[in-house]
């Protein structure tokens, strides 16, 4: 089981469409929602097939996205954390989500007892990958 600790974030990007298909492929999970902003206000303009709202659902959680406007750029004051119950589950989400982007901290023990693992995705989306460590 995976939890999304940010479970309600909004995440603004150039296409909404092309980062859930990663998604879906990096995490599983299926778009459960699509709506354009030609369908939700009848706009007729350059914004009609941009997409307005967008629901993830992921294990654990959900992620709801919508294209940007206007020039966008991410901040790095925020993270979205996966948190898994196996180490192997963690890995597989972590190399998957890594794939075009940046590893900031591999995904490895950690001193205080937990697999962590931090990166950038190819969508510029800060991540943190955690795994309990299993003593069996």
């Amino acid at each position: 089981m995976v939890f999304l600790t940010n479970r309600r974030s909004s995440n603004r990007t150039l296409s909404a469409t092309a980062q859930a298909k990663f998604y879906v492929e990096a995490l599983g999970g299926e778009v459960v929602s699509s709506l354009t902003h030609g369908e939700g206000m009848g706009a007729e303009n350059e914004y009609k097939d941009k997409i307005m709202h967008m629901c993830l659902a992921v294990p654990g959680g959900n992620l709801f996205m919508a294209d940007a406007m206007e020039p966008f750029q991410y901040g790095t004051g925020m993270y979205l954390s996966l948190e898994f119950q196996s180490e192997a589950e963690a890995q597989k989400a972590f190399a998957n989500l890594a794939e075009g982007g940046q590893v900031k901290y591999p995904f490895e023990l950690q001193p205080f007892g937990i697999f962590l693992g931090e990166l950038t995705d190819k969508f510029g989306v800060l991540w943190m990958i955690i795994a309990e460590q299993k003593n069996d």
